[in-house]
């Protein structure tokens, strides 16, 4: 008793005096806070005309009525009682002012109404009740009421004497009205957050998302990752179909990704990147929704073992895609956007199998003319920019190195990394450019096309990937140069003598693998 953490506000009609809670007489009514002992009592009654008080005796087994009134502005409270069915008096019988109320109410909480017995046999009678946290407590008409006065006093005390004794010390436990409940359940639900307020405020309902999922059952499940699962889903109050992603657990980089990707894909408008319709935040639990792919992702379209191969007339443009929303994100928003984890299974397909970039947990914004301090390095292994390792640096040239991987992975068919193959050619980069210096640069071609691809497109992205993926950051061309070549305004032999220069005088991309070649690794080099 009397915990802050109780959080109870109670108006007690008692026909008992306990001396342990300092109670005044044994018939009285109470307002207790967080505790059995009252902060207010006064005795039973009310007041009539001309300031004369009019005592009620809570056990005479006559009907009662309350009101209780709670300003929540003004942190004034007024409970009044009177006979059932009698006009409610102008003065109250308890007034008081409390500043502590509003540290005991809490946004949702129960309204109760509660008895116990003082002595064996009692006739207690709270015909009706009413409360308001704004204003007069709403008028009861008890015309209609059935009437507990019992007609036969002495039939009244057999039937209590046979029967067990209901209702002696009434204890009305108002924790907060309806009212109070609707009042404080808007405002949490209208509940703005900091950062909510400056990038995008589009909020879901819970239970939206819950029937848009069919309670997020498993045959509506398209997709699992590290600490999130994607399902599909159908908006019932638009009947849009969208991709709800669930982060599974609120960690504090839990949360860290899940504001990044609602602070950068919430304002980002490009035809090639995933769009965000919301956002919805319950308890711990993290969700986001984004425009439905029917066509889902691009490594489960070229390595998810498709009934039809991928054609490469396809494959080409989603590149192109890619690297459009890449200039985009580098060089054409307001902020310069770095996604830092370019990959196939982040890449995804419309209904007409036009590329979108889409997953912005990972990503980070700056002004175009700063440099980024973040220092902790993230990403997915085979995909990570080697300066990453050693600096945990990010710029738009380590999205250019994982999109150079990108590029050497659609078009060979192969993993970035294949521990499965022989040593020599575990790692893809390393592979192509074996083949590259031996002249055979066109025996990197996925052998799942059968050789239905345009020569000159498939050299032109085979050299592009490995001029992006250049160990040496300098070295690599920016995505506007990129898309330029893969539109064919600028030709690939612009970059070929730097590259080949700068080739013979550097490392080999280092030779480590995981048996996941989706695994994902972040490794904190210092806090950011």
């Amino acid at each position: 008793m009397g915990k802050a953490s109780n959080h109870l506000f109670a108006v007690e009609f008692s026909t008992l005096k306990n001396l342990e809670f300092h109670d005044i007489n044994d018939n009285h009514v109470g307002v207790d806070l967080n505790d059995l002992r009252s902060v207010n009592s006064t005795p039973a009654g009310f007041w009539a005309g001309n300031n004369h008080f009019q005592d009620l005796n809570l056990k005479s087994g006559q009907n009662i009525q309350a009101w209780i009134d709670y300003d929540h502005l003004q942190n004034e409270l007024r409970v009044t009682i009177a006979e059932a069915g009698s006009q409610r008096p102008e003065t109250p019988l308890i007034f008081m002012k409390n500043t502590s109320l509003p540290k005991i109410v809490e946004e949702e909480m129960y309204v109760g109404f509660s008895a116990a017995m003082g002595v064996v046999f009692e006739e207690n009678y709270i015909l009706c009740w009413s409360f308001n946290t704004n204003g007069t407590a709403t008028f009861l008409n008890t015309s209609n009421f059935p009437s507990f006065i019992p007609r036969d006093i002495k039939n009244s005390n057999a039937r209590l004497i046979a029967g067990i004794t209901i209702a002696c010390v009434v204890l009305l436990l108002v924790v907060v009205a309806a009212s109070l409940v609707r009042l404080k359940t808007k405002q949490y639900r209208n509940l703005i957050e900091e950062w909510e307020i400056e990038y995008w405020p589009h909020r879901f309902q819970y239970k939206d998302l819950h029937i848009a999922t069919k309670g997020f059952g498993e045959k509506q499940l398209l997709g699992c990752g590290g600490f999130s699962q994607v399902y599909k889903g159908v908006l019932p109050t638009n009947g849009l179909q969208v991709a709800v992603k669930r982060i599974l657990r609120e960690t504090d980089d839990g949360v860290k990704d899940f504001i990044a990707e609602i602070s950068s894909l919430g304002r980002l408008q490009h035809q090639n990147l995933v769009q965000i319709r919301g956002f919805c935040r319950r308890q711990n639990q993290l969700f986001i929704v984004y425009d439905y792919m029917p066509n889902g992702s691009l490594d489960k379209m070229i390595f998810g073992n498709p009934k039809k191969v991928f054609e490469w007339g396809q494959r080409y443009r989603v590149l192109t895609d890619v690297a459009a929303g890449l200039m985009y994100l580098h060089e054409e928003w307001e902020q310069r956007v770095v996604h830092r984890d370019i990959k196939s299974s982040n890449i995804l397909l419309d209904s007409e199998f036009n590329g979108k970039l889409g997953d912005f947990g990972l990503a980070r914004l700056y002004e175009h003319n700063e440099i980024s301090q973040t220092t902790c390095v993230v990403g997915t292994l085979g995909y990570i920019a080697p300066e990453l390792i050693h600096t945990g640096k990010v710029s738009p040239a380590t999205d250019v190195f994982s999109f150079g991987i990108l590029m050497l992975e659609v078009a060979c068919g192969r993993r970035p990394v294949d521990p499965s193959l022989q040593p020599a050619q575990v790692v893809l980069v390393d592979w192509v450019r074996e083949l590259d210096d031996n002249g055979s640069l066109m025996d990197a071609a996925d052998l799942n096309l059968g050789g239905q691809y345009v020569e000159a497109e498939m050299e032109r992205v085979l050299k592009l990937g490995l001029l992006c993926s250049n160990p040496q950051l300098d070295g690599r061309p920016g995505m506007r140069q990129v898309l330029q070549t893969l539109e064919e305004e600028a030709p690939i032999t612009n970059f070929d003598a730097s590259f080949h220069l700068q080739m013979s005088n550097t490392w080999r991309s280092p030779k480590c693998y995981s048996h996941s070649a989706d695994a994902s690794i972040s490794i904190s080099v210092e806090g950011r």
